[in-house]
């Protein structure tokens, strides 16, 4: 089975690294950049898997913490998005995640959005499926339109009690009075120190836990229904698009070489080449936002 053959990565933990790989590649093998020959994939295509990344949401203006954004305050995000750091400083932890959640509140899906949700939608009508796998913790695929999304490392926009478990879709902002106004991200600003007892809290009866943000830390595991469903999309499908990833972050970077290691083309789109090009057959450079609408737009052989 696809996920269950791997084996660094065999408990679905999400990890970031550049050296992992998962087998020799050709010499020859050489991803094309010829469009007409991808749309002829597309063409005879019935499931289509679509697994998107940080690059996506950048195209609606969500900071990807890479380069000149890899710091929030002095620390990386693999510092604070851990269970080790907000069972130390959940304080810190939640001023973070509040500035990413007041940064994804007023952001409107991209092109790039509203051209995976049209393609579903449309395709739909002609018996073909499309289903969205996203690293991305927005809600910018489903504001798009998307029906058929997939969060693997879940929702900044939702909240887990600690205490009782209960999972809840939240966007107030802020999203508790003890936050209003913190979270900066200058590197001089200091911790605001709120006491545990005025952060986010369960409002589920009797119970007023700790609530964290419902994603997955490093270090975690991804959910096993979630996996399980991937697992059986990635099997099924007989044209995968990668795209907006730096492909370096597991188990996600290996679901597209292993779609490509059954023979199935894998279109990636980026503005860079990845450690995962080489696996795949087409690899189209540039902002997604251009490169990837006129790659789904209707082609010739639909019945319109």
């Amino acid at each position: 089975m696809l996920l269950k053959t791997r084996a660094v990565y065999s408990l679905g933990l999400r990890m970031c690294s550049t050296h992992v790989t998962i087998g020799p590649v050709s010499e020859s093998a050489r991803p094309s950049s010829d469009m007409s020959e991808f749309r002829k994939a597309f063409a005879k295509a019935k499931n289509i898997a679509i697994i998107t990344g940080a690059g996506v949401s950048a195209e609606s203006g969500v900071p990807t913490f890479r380069g000149e954004n890899e710091k929030w305050r002095k620390w990386h995000s693999q510092d604070l998005a851990s269970p080790e750091a907000f069972s130390r400083n959940p304080s810190r932890v939640w001023e973070f995640y509040h500035y990413r959640r007041e940064l994804v509140l007023d952001k409107k899906p991209s092109a790039v959005h509203l051209a995976i949700a049209e393609c579903e939608a449309r395709l739909k009508k002609q018996g073909r499926s499309v289903v969205v796998i996203t690293q991305c913790q927005d809600d910018l695929h489903r504001q798009a339109g998307s029906k058929h999304v997939l969060k693997i490392h879940g929702s900044l926009l939702e909240t887990r009690c600690m205490s009782c478990g209960q999972v809840t879709v939240n966007k107030q902002s802020p999203i508790c009075a003890a936050l209003k106004g913190k979270g900066a991200p200058g590197a001089d600003v200091p911790d605001t120190q709120i006491p545990v007892d005025k952060l986010p809290r369960c409002e589920e009866r009797d119970c007023h836990g700790l609530l964290r943000p419902n994603v997955v830390f490093f270090g975690e595991t991804l959910d096993s229904h979630i996996l399980t469903t991937v697992e059986k999309e990635m099997e099924i499908c007989d044209l995968c698009l990668v795209v907006g990833t730096s492909s370096i972050v597991y188990p996600a970077a290996m679901f597209g070489p292993r779609v490509a290691s059954r023979g199935v083309p894998v279109a990636e789109f980026n503005m860079n080449t990845t450690p995962k090009t080489e696996y795949f057959t087409y690899h189209f450079q540039g902002p997604c936002g251009i490169t990837l609408p006129p790659a789904l737009a209707p082609h010739e052989s639909e019945e319109l």
